[in-house]
């Protein structure tokens, strides 16, 4: 026989300490589940658009990687979000490159 568990309350789900504390909780992780969701789209959508500037540079004889591109993508990153922004950019760099 298996123990069951009862579902567990909005405020053990969320770390809150009251009711009203749970709702603004769990309506705001909605909402980031759905920014997530959007973020995501938009890293695919980058992913293939570099993939295109990426190819047409190959063909044409480049190389498959622009490095002052990356560093300017680097640095607006970084302007934008500090520190963390550039590892951000890093990790869509690395996301985007090779991909053909």
């Amino acid at each position: 026989m298996t123990a069951t568990t009862a579902p567990a309350s909005a405020a053990e789900r969320t770390g809150a300490r009251t009711t009203e504390a749970a709702g603004v909780i769990t309506g705001a992780r909605e909402r980031i589940d759905a920014l997530d969701d959007r973020i995501i789209g938009l890293i695919q959508e980058r992913m293939a658009v570099s993939a295109v500037i990426q190819e047409a540079r190959i063909t044409s004889g480049g190389r498959r990687v622009n490095l002052s591109r990356e560093m300017e993508v680097l640095d607006h990153y970084r302007e934008a979000l500090g520190k963390p922004g550039t590892a951000l950019a890093m990790t869509l760099l690395e996301l985007c490159r090779g991909r053909i």
